[in-house]
């Protein structure tokens, strides 16, 4: 039916719930060990260098609530002035230097080259 591999994705999102998605910074270090195939420890430390905060701290909701505004990535909530959807991919693309497939698809279709 398309749905793609039933038993491949389970693994990613149960890292992802557990450490709290977009809560705080589960979808990150998700993307990061789907897209570079890094193991959790060295994606959990990518992360965290990129976005200047401990280890720690990434699995913390409250921190990563001030980070992901400071640097509008998108929060769990949506705020006035902080960045969602495409906006907040193209940020993460950009400062996790990933290559991101609705990002590229978006980028194409509009014609923009960056």
């Amino acid at each position: 039916m398309g749905v793609g591999d039933p038993y491949g994705m389970h693994a990613a999102h149960a890292i992802v719930s557990g450490m709290g998605g977009i809560r705080t910074a589960g979808d990150l270090v998700a993307r990061l060990q789907l897209n570079r195939a890094m193991r959790i420890d060295a994606a959990k430390k990518y992360v965290a260098d990129k976005l200047g905060v401990s280890i720690a701290d990434i699995a913390d909701p409250v921190a990563m609530r001030e980070v992901r505004e400071d640097m509008n990535l998108g929060t769990l909530n949506e705020c006035p002035g902080v960045a969602k959807g495409m906006d907040a991919k193209f940020r993460i693309a950009a400062l996790l230097d990933l290559e991101i497939n609705s990002v590229n698809l978006f980028k194409k279709s509009a014609g923009i080259n960056l």
